[in-house]
């Protein structure tokens, strides 16, 4: 073996689409190798002993470069090449997530009497998440929310946001939302470009993406956790109802930030637990 070398995310994942230059000192290029899927560089080319440059690239990471020794039987053990993200910027590695509703939550806060804030949440909700192996930018959301499930507390208060004043959930069961792209807003934030589908009603809504990191779970898993957040203006959605006090406050707010906690499952389903 002429080549070897490991390609490495900070976070330990592989970088599968990697390209490894190897230059001599005069800046002739001896050899290109593609990474495998695991990362994993392997090549059988022969080099003449001596000091090689290693030049590491690929799509959204900072190039790497090192110095490598050919020994006398012709290979060069790169060892572990660690490549960071594109502006510093971390994501968890590509392929299809799956949301975990257990363990994520999807929230709205109304303004009340114009002096409080009323809390409530969606309990039944799925959504996948693909991030792009190449480009991130090209990454994909989707998620449904069933609108009945919505639950603020308060048995009467839940019955009226189902009926036709606010959700109208018997004609419009489902809440959507799909990415139509994701745009790098800083160190480990972004900003999700959709549509939201809500009330028969499809408008571009942006999402203030933070991502929180990944570890393994207890069921031999991986989970990746993200935070995002946005406002909506219910007359957005043809949700007008309204109730004007005597001072000429509404009942309720007609703004709503959303805040959305969310843990995803590496994979296309969830774990049998």
């Amino acid at each position: 073996m002429g080549l070897t070398a490991r390609i490495r995310t900070r976070d330990g994942w592989a970088v599968s689409h990697a390209v490894v230059t190897v230059t001599d000192m005069t800046g002739t290029q001896v050899l290109r190798a593609e990474a495998d899927t695991e990362g994993a560089v392997r090549d059988t080319t022969v080099l003449t002993p001596g000091a090689y440059t290693v030049i590491v690239t690929a799509v959204g990471y900072a190039p790497a470069a090192s110095s490598a020794i050919v020994t006398a039987s012709g290979r060069a053990e790169v060892g572990t090449v660690t490549l960071a993200r594109q502006g510093g910027t971390e994501l968890p590695p590509p392929g299809p997530w799956t949301v975990d509703p257990a363990h994520s939550s999807v929230a709205a806060v109304a303004q009340h009497l114009g002096i409080s804030s009323v809390h409530g949440r969606f309990t039944d909700f799925t959504g996948t998440v693909e991030i792009a192996p190449d480009d991130v930018t090209k990454s994909r959301v989707e998620a449904v929310i069933r609108a009945a499930s919505v639950d603020t507390g308060n048995g009467m208060r839940d019955t009226h946001l189902r009926s036709a004043d606010f959700l109208d959930v018997e004609r419009y069961p489902e809440i959507t939302y799909r990415s139509t792209g994701v745009a790098q807003a800083g160190q480990d934030r972004w900003t999700v470009h959709g549509e939201l589908g809500l009330h028969g009603v499809v408008r571009p809504v942006d999402l203030d993406l933070a991502y929180l990191g990944t570890g393994a779970d207890p069921w031999g898993g991986t989970r990746a956790a993200f935070r995002a957040t946005t406002e909506l203006r219910r007359e957005d959605f043809a949700m007008n109802y309204n109730q004007v006090l005597q001072a000429g406050i509404a009942a309720i707010g007609t703004t709503l930030r959303v805040e959305l906690d969310i843990q995803a499952v590496q994979g296309e389903s969830l774990p049998a637990v």
